[in-house]
């Protein structure tokens, strides 16, 4: 089943912060923060177990479990394994180092074998409440995790994760497997392959407004020529798009800043959010199925909405192109 096909709606909601990334967040505002999802109608969800070693899943699961199953889809991701006991020192995160110090204190195995893969996904049924998974991604099986040992990684999982998940969706237990990744070259890699077959692949920060020419260059057309489709993760490229000061889990450096700055400029002088621009941007390539930007907040979810329901037109979208802002083999909103 394509993910056009299965996604309720073009807004989901993306489950990351739930797992106390970057900060300490209080369960009453976490679980505040799903409902919140929930009473604007959004009705795709997606989790991790590295998201806080299980915290997201335990959040989104005590307010899901509650929801009636058949009215909201749910994916949730493999390759790492929580186990009980406590992790001893620092985590190796690889470029993510400290993203989730405040999460579960729980130790994880980064691992993609087809044992760990059928491991995974049975506890994540148990913290998040459920019977079943929609969709289930392959997480993190790239070169931001692994340097130069990302592509024994991927071997590891080519063999093993994605013949089960392959299995398992020939079976009917999901309906739909791929990538969540934040760079492309692991999608790029598995398209090429003449089995198994991705139904569709989860990009995180690599098609927004600030970072997405290199996905365009070979990644997006080979995915629309394969009928592979695309949820974006991080629109807003880690916060920085929304009036945060990340850009790739990291403070931003002083070059995104500036070109934060003149995209605000230019969208403030067409009365547009940045919010808005960022948004609409990611879900006008024709792949794009959906896009998946997380909050902390009940506020930030009205936002969300509103972001996706602002009327931008086509003037500012041109002007950001003769301005440089934008890729010139981007597609934009509306055909502008």
């Amino acid at each position: 089943m394509s993910l056009k096909e299965l996604l309720p709606g073009k807004l989901g909601f993306g489950t990351a912060p739930l797992g106390n990334m970057f900060r300490a967040i209080p369960d009453a505002e976490a679980l505040a923060t799903v409902e919140a999802a929930w009473e604007h109608g959004v009705r795709y969800y997606d989790t991790a177990p590295f998201y806080g070693a299980g915290l997201s899943e335990e959040r989104l699961g005590e307010v899901l479990s509650a929801k009636p199953r058949d009215a909201y889809v749910l994916s949730t991701k493999v390759g790492r394994v929580v186990l009980d006991e406590p992790e001893e020192g620092d985590r190796d995160l690889g470029e993510k180092g400290g993203l989730f110090e405040h999460g579960n204190p729980n130790k994880m195995l980064h691992v993609w074998t087809a044992e760990a893969t059928e491991r995974s996904i049975e506890d994540s049924l148990k913290r998040l409440g459920t019977d079943r998974l929609d969709i289930v991604w392959v997480h993190d099986i790239a070169q931001d995790f692994h340097g130069d040992q990302w592509l024994a990684k991927f071997e590891e999982a080519r063999t093993g994760a994605f013949r089960v998940l392959s299995r398992l969706r020939d079976e009917g237990v999901i309906k739909a497997w791929g990538l969540g990744v934040n760079k492309t070259e692991p999608i790029e890699l598995t398209l090429a392959l003449d089995e198994p077959r991705p139904d569709g692949f989860l990009l995180a920060g690599r098609y927004t407004l600030l970072d997405h020419e290199h996905a365009l260059e070979r990644l997006l057309p080979m995915a629309q020529e394969q009928g592979v489709d695309m949820v974006v993760g991080g629109p807003y490229s880690s916060g920085i798009l929304a009036g945060g000061a990340h850009f790739e889990y990291q403070a931003a450096p002083p070059e995104i800043i500036e070109k934060v700055a003149r995209l605000k400029a230019l969208a403030a002088g067409h009365g547009v959010s940045i919010k808005a621009a960022a948004l609409q941007f990611s879900l006008a390539h024709p792949v794009t199925a959906a896009a998946v930007p997380g909050a902390t907040k009940p506020s930030r979810i009205a936002e969300d909405v509103a972001a996706l329901n602002e009327t931008v037109p086509a003037a500012f979208w041109q002007e950001l192109r003769a301005a440089g802002l934008v890729s010139e083999a981007a597609p934009l909103p509306n055909g502008a």
